[in-house]
């Protein structure tokens, strides 16, 4: 699967869900559902994927980009919506990310290669 329409798609099918009941979950219209599904400009919001991921049980990231696996966790386990690991856990990783996206690539590669290596001097 390469494209998130198609994914959208697989994930309501698999769930066994109409896109009028997916589209209930959501709060929306079932046109809503209909229009993500169809190769257009018209995308999901992240909340919209968000909830798209959690009413179908697969992961967050494979929803979105199509990497990574489908479900996280195993049989009968809840796929979360993302993987709180991915997610900044206190107030100083959150002003970190928020200053490193404001960095240009190449100060961005540069940073991330000093704290591995800080990293790595505590291991």
């Amino acid at each position: 699967m390469n494209g998130l329409a198609e994914r959208i798609r697989r994930c309501r099918k698999d769930a066994r869900l109409s896109q009028a009941q997916l589209a209930e979950r959501l709060g929306l219209g079932r046109s809503a559902v209909a229009q993500w599904e169809r190769d257009t400009a018209v995308r999901p919001t992240v909340g919209h994927m968000t909830e798209i991921a959690l009413a179908t049980g697969v992961s967050f990231e494979w929803l979105a980009t199509g990497r990574g696996a489908r479900v996280i966790g195993g049989e009968g386990e809840e796929a979360p919506a993302f993987v709180l690991d991915y997610v900044a856990q206190s107030e100083t990783e959150e002003r970190l990310l928020l200053a490193f996206r404001r960095l240009d690539a190449l100060a961005q590669l540069s940073l991330v290669e000093k704290v591995e290596a800080l990293a790595a001097d505590t291991d």
